[in-house]
């Protein structure tokens, strides 16, 4: 009887072990967000904002990076998100290459190289800084017009933001919208229109330059963008590489504002919340969450029980302090710790299993 109770447990131990759904060690998916001018006092404005909760509490692992560039002790979001992109710091002001000016490939084309699907999201112009320095190789963030021209000379799914200008109304005459349009793209001038697209490349502009603010009528653009792309990019077998940026959180800090701070963090963790389900739900997607540098110098220093903060500001312009690093679902642990910013670009390419 002993033995035969034994035996019970231990086909059943075996049964159980089948059955549990076991993760690869490298994702398939990596989703990368970032909250542009983002440090941890935004993050706890947001939290306490929004009555003490908010989505980017729910991830796993925390680290933090130094972001300083190659120039200067304070970065910029050239030289900030272009240390994700390519691994290497740079100059303020780069666009994807290095501090010698010459570019390297970002992780968006590596992934590309490998057969994945991509996708570049945000809340100002696609050709800001920030996604920019994902696609494009530029000495400077200036160059807006030939940032829009190398979109084109990449197979990227899915961008969604403002910058129409800088493809339809350029100052060398050419409409690269209808370049986009020969390359097979769906062309998207409303969030409507946007919601439309279920599968295919998709060029979606929300502005002829950027988009407004929340406060101003915005709407959830960016949450109904990130499921749009989400499930686009999906539909690709080998997996998907898709960078999505809430924009606006800098500005707010530029403009020594705490409630357009919290308005936009807010927003941000819309798309961080759906991001997180997302990799619940398919079980083999990594989730990253950071900012390229801090704006404002903010600080928290008072804030009652219905949600009302008051914040301090130093400065108008953007910190040197180390950002958070926030990761969730397959490989996340491996964003612990306290590195420089351009790491996360190996940690990246070490969780596709990708070389350079």
């Amino acid at each position: 009887m002993r033995k035969s109770l034994c035996f019970l447990l231990l086909m059943l131990s075996f049964s159980g072990f089948s059955q549990k759904k076991v993760s690869s060690k490298h994702p398939k998916n990596i989703i990368l967000l970032i909250g542009d001018g983002m440090g941890s006092a935004q993050v706890y404005a947001g939290i306490v904002a929004n009555k003490g909760h908010l989505n980017i509490e729910r991830s796993q692992f925390i680290g933090f990076h130094k972001n300083q560039a190659t120039d200067d002790f304070v970065t910029d979001s050239g030289a900030g998100a272009t240390a994700l992109s390519i691994g290497q710091k740079s100059y303020n002001g780069s666009i994807g290459v290095d501090s010698l000016k010459k570019a390297q490939p970002t992780i968006l084309e590596i992934a590309e190289k490998n057969g994945l699907a991509t996708g570049l999201l945000a809340t100002c112009s696609i050709t800001h800084a920030t996604p920019a320095s994902f696609i494009a190789h530029q000495p400077s963030r200036s160059m807006v017009e030939e940032i829009a021209n190398d979109f084109l000379k990449t197979d990227i799914d899915v961008f969604i933001g403002g910058g129409r200008k800088h493809f339809a109304k350029r100052k060398d005459g050419r409409n690269l919208i209808d370049s986009l349009k020969a390359k097979n793209y769906q062309i998207a001038n409303t969030i409507e229109e946007v919601e439309n697209v279920k599968s295919g490349k998709l060029a979606g502009f929300l502005a002829d330059e950027e988009q407004v603010k929340i406060s101003e009528g915005r709407g959830e653009q960016l949450l109904k963008s990130t499921k749009t792309a989400l499930n686009i990019l999906k539909q690709n077998k080998k997996g998907f590489f898709v960078m999505i940026e809430g924009s606006q959180i800098d500005w707010g800090g530029h403009a020594n504002d705490t409630q357009y701070i919290i308005n936009e963090m807010i927003d941000f963790d819309k798309a961080i919340g759906e991001a997180f389900d997302f990799a619940d739900k398919d079980g083999n997607t990594l989730v990253i969450i950071t900012a390229d540098h801090e704006t404002g110098g903010f600080s928290l220093i008072d804030a009652d029980k219905e949600g009302h903060v008051e914040g301090k500001f130093t400065t108008k312009s953007h910190t040197g302090v180390m950002i958070p690093v926030y990761a969730y679902g397959v490989g996340a642990e491996a964003f612990s710790g306290i590195y420089f910013n351009n790491q996360i670009f190996d940690k990246m390419l070490k969780a596709f299993n990708f070389k350079k």
